[in-house]
């Protein structure tokens, strides 16, 4: 498994396994299944509802807690310093650790940036007592990145971002280059382009024809070829599946690389429609919803 080295010296596995909607009762068995394939990197948030499951698939694996590293996120709704920090041990004892790898803040919350302002000097505050190994973001723009910035002392590790050949957010990469920031990819084989909120612009990134054709080049999948973009641009991605084959199939992208005019045909596919929830529009009262405690 290649590994990411975060900006404070945390090594990270490159590639892991997302749990976003996926249900409860599918968790355990999809992070099992990853777990006995090679995955060393689960990522999920207080939001999803399922961090007790990914919790007790991992302590049934038999690997060693010391070699998984687990990310998960704080909801908006637990936004500000204290509430932070409960939603810390919420989280904590959902996945039953002490520890988390990686905490993140799930999104910006514009409308109220004092409070995730609060809420990231709550991670500093993990940070510091040795709770959490990295902080970082998702979900952050530029401008809520400089915010940050300004106000706060830890540079964050990650920021997570909806990246797909359809909508790459090269500005934002590039400042999170600039300033250290690891870039982490969602929807990183653009699942998000085919759900029905996609609207009239739905289709498929996995059949897009470019890609297609570069996969049978390669002979790998439409996923493989995708996935294999963001890692050997130095992203993370954490591509979804609750299925074994594919769960397995999305792991094997390190035995081959993309040539550079590669590359470029993928980076050529950008349509600048965003599938997720626009940042600006993230409010508590559009997306608050109360996470249950631990």
């Amino acid at each position: 498994m290649q590994t990411v080295t975060l900006n404070n010296g945390v090594e990270m596995p490159a590639l892991g396994l997302g749990v976003f909607q996926t249900p409860p009762d599918e968790t355990k068995a999809a992070v099992t299944a990853a777990l006995e394939l090679g995955y060393r990197h689960i990522d999920t948030a207080a939001a999803y509802g399922n961090e007790r499951e990914v919790g007790q698939a991992i302590r049934d694996s038999g690997v060693p807690r010391d070699d998984i590293f687990i990310e998960t996120k704080i909801w908006i709704s637990d936004y500000g310093y204290d509430e932070t920090l409960h939603g810390f041990e919420k989280s904590a004892a959902k996945l039953g650790i002490d520890r988390i790898d990686l905490l993140i803040l799930h999104q910006a919350l514009p409308s109220d940036f004092e409070r995730t302002i609060a809420a990231y000097r709550a991670l500093e505050k993990l940070l510091a007592d040795g709770r959490v190994r990295a902080i970082g973001v998702s979900n952050f723009m530029v401008d809520h990145l400089t915010a940050l910035l300004d106000a706060t002392s830890v540079v964050p590790a990650v920021n997570q971002l909806e990246i797909h050949p359809y909508f790459q957010q090269r500005a934002v990469l590039d400042f999170d280059d600039e300033q250290g920031i690891l870039n982490q990819a969602w929807s990183p084989i653009g699942g998000i382009t085919f759900y029905p909120g996609y609207g009239e612009h739905r289709k498929s990134l996995l059949e897009d024809p470019a890609v297609q054709a570069i996969a049978k080049t390669h002979d790998k999948s439409p996923a493989q070829v995708l996935l294999r973009w963001g890692v050997q641009q130095g992203r993370s991605v954490i591509p979804k599946s609750t299925k074994r084959e594919r769960i397995a199939e999305n792991l094997d992208v390190f035995d081959f690389e993309l040539t550079a005019d590669e590359l470029t045909a993928f980076d050529a596919l950008e349509t600048g429609r965003r599938g997720g929830p626009e940042p600006e529009n993230v409010t508590l009262a559009a997306y608050g919803r109360a996470i249950p405690e631990a």
